[in-house]
């Protein structure tokens, strides 16, 4: 385990830098200059310029990445171009934000979605089940954008049951969480169902039930005990993904997350707040990965993590 633990640590460092970089230089590389989003209007090519050498533009690429992993490896990521303060700072005040819709999109989808995913498995080819079928299908294939448009004019302007945008108190939470959820719950139930299905027809559970197993345990004792690795490999990859932030979802009900926080500073060309937030929040989406495969040997006792680097 210590050893299995250093070598994925060591390719959460890796990663984590192999991503900072390939953002760094695409950044550097796109066309347009930031300076002209913090010049004075109308600037002059004079204006440019110290805007350039203010924020450390106006020196060669590669001079600019070695102070940036310099400055990296000393803990500063680099002050923002827009607010004029150390980045992650920045993105440090907006992540409680994304961590909180994270949390409750994956709680509710994991509440929702096993035993949706249970119950099609064991009523598999009846009617109730095509109908469910269809629906997940449908949730599915339907984009964001057009739930949280949906969820908008339905809750928020025709009934106004729930506010609309921002988070002033908790009940702003529900409209984004229930737009990420529809599409996570449609994804997680079908794996459920299919992983279900196949460890529903195995031989061992005939067996267990000649045995006179209760039909309660050989369902979630026997069946989904098998099929949960999957499942929880999934769950901590979607998470994964919303830590990232859910951007269309932020931006559509003007979440404070680090989604609608990216969008703008890509709009603006903020560098040090953009290489933050990829920074950031790809440790993050890392450490969820190796938290989940620390999970396995609890899930199931018979994966045994880092047996094939003792071979």
């Amino acid at each position: 385990m210590p050893r299995y633990f250093l070598r994925r640590l060591g390719q959460t460092v890796l990663t984590a830098w192999f991503t900072v970089t390939i953002v760094f230089l695409l950044l550097r590389l796109a066309p347009g200059d930031p300076a002209a989003n913090y010049a004075p209007p109308n600037p002059t090519s004079e204006q440019l310029a110290a805007v350039r050498q203010e924020f450390g533009l106006d020196q060669p690429i590669l001079s600019q990445y070695l102070t940036y992993l310099g400055n990296l490896l000393q803990g500063d990521i680099g002050t923002s171009f827009q607010f004029r303060q150390p980045a992650l700072q920045v993105v440090m005040d907006r992540l409680p934000y994304t961590i909180t819709l994270a949390v409750a999109a994956i709680a509710v989808t994991a509440a929702v979605a096993i035993p949706l995913g249970v119950w099609m498995a064991r009523r598999g080819n009846t009617a109730p089940e095509l109908g469910a079928n269809i629906a997940t299908i449908a949730g599915q294939s339907m984009p964001d954008f057009w739930i949280g448009f949906v969820l908008l004019i339905v809750f928020a302007v025709n009934l106004q049951w729930l506010p609309s945008s921002g988070f002033n108190s908790m009940t702003a939470i529900v409209l984004p969480c229930l737009t990420i959820v529809v599409l996570q719950v449609a994804l997680i139930s079908r794996l459920v169902r299919r992983e279900m299905g196949v460890n529903l027809a195995a031989p061992y559970l005939t067996i267990a039930r000649s045995r006179g197993v209760s039909e309660r345990r050989l369902t979630w004792g026997y069946a989904f005990a098998n099929s949960s690795i999957p499942v929880v490999t999934a769950l901590g990859t979607r998470f994964a993904a919303m830590l990232n932030g859910v951007v269309i979802v932020e931006v559509v009900f003007k979440w404070p997350g680090v989604g609608e926080l990216v969008v703008d500073a890509l709009s603006r060309r903020d560098f040090p707040l953009i290489q933050a937030t990829v920074l950031v929040t790809v440790v993050l989406a890392l450490l969820v990965q190796l938290l989940v495969d620390l999970l396995y040997p609890l899930i199931d006792p018979r994966v045994r993590l880092g047996q094939e680097a003792r071979r």
